[in-house]
């Protein structure tokens, strides 16, 4: 990957201290931009934009902390950034808040709940959306990427965790679909803008998942199964490049022909 991609952008990535965030955040800092690792949890963005400062210098990280949840939040945080960086060329939705309760299985999920997370994160990612096209639309341009999901597109497919404690919870299926349609609307509803917004749909990324459920979750794809975490990044720096500059609405599925 060509170290100049993105020289010179400066990129918010949400949930930046995450394990995926974080991997999220090299991938900018690799290819010459500058990664803004935000997140709720402000110790461990630190933590995230320091080791990407001793990896690619000084200048390719910075940290911020940020509440997706928040109107003011993400306003200090867009403001903040502007006046250090000069501008903001894009803006990451990563982050995944839910509450202690996320994760039942369907017959088990309170409706409280349910509303709770859809809240939480779909009404975060919403929110963070919308604050970063009335930041954009001031500055003239400005490109929204949000991380969804294979589980956005498909039903599920339960029976690879059959043996498990593991489910694949309602929530998940209901956010990322949504998530999805909310990336086409407000790429249609910002036309003529100078405003781009975009997706990327992962297949299930390894984190010490049980090995019966890799080992069945392998059996539906081509070649590799579950993806390694950075196995998002080549994708992640197109769309930020100028090579993307007309991709707009769309979603790029990656998974290993999972949904096939």
């Amino acid at each position: 990957m060509k170290k100049t991609l993105l020289s010179g952008k400066v990129v918010i990535i949400t949930g930046g201290a995450g394990l995926l965030g974080r991997e999220l955040a090299d991938a900018v800092a690799g290819a010459g931009g500058c990664a803004v690792a935000a997140d709720i949890d402000w110790k461990a963005a630190k933590q995230a934009a320091a080791a990407l400062q001793a990896r690619w210098g000084a200048q390719s990280a910075c940290w911020a902390r940020l509440d997706i949840c928040s109107k003011a939040s993400i306003r200090a945080v867009l403001r903040q950034v502007c006046a250090r960086k000069g501008r903001i060329d894009a803006v990451i939705n990563n982050a995944y808040p839910r509450n202690r309760r996320y994760g039942r299985r369907f017959l088990e999920v309170e409706y409280a709940d349910f509303c709770g997370n859809v809240s939480l994160n779909l009404g975060g990612n919403f929110l963070m959306m919308q604050q970063a096209a009335l930041f954009f639309q001031k500055q003239g341009s400005g490109h929204i990427v949000n991380i969804a999901s294979v589980y956005g597109l498909i039903a599920p497919r339960f029976e690879i965790y059959d043996g498990t404690a593991m489910t694949m919870p309602v929530e998940y299926a209901a956010i990322k679909a949504a998530l999805l349609h909310l990336t086409r609307y407000t790429a249609k509803y910002l036309r003529g803008t100078g405003i781009r917004c975009n997706a990327i749909s992962p297949g299930g990324i390894l984190a010490g998942q049980d090995p019966k459920f890799v080992r069945k979750y392998k059996a539906h794809c081509l070649t590799k199964g579950m993806l390694d975490k950075s196995d998002l990044k080549g994708t992640l720096v197109y769309l930020l490049s100028d090579m993307s500059s007309f991709v707009n609405g769309q979603n790029i599925v990656v998974d290993d022909g999972f949904a096939l």
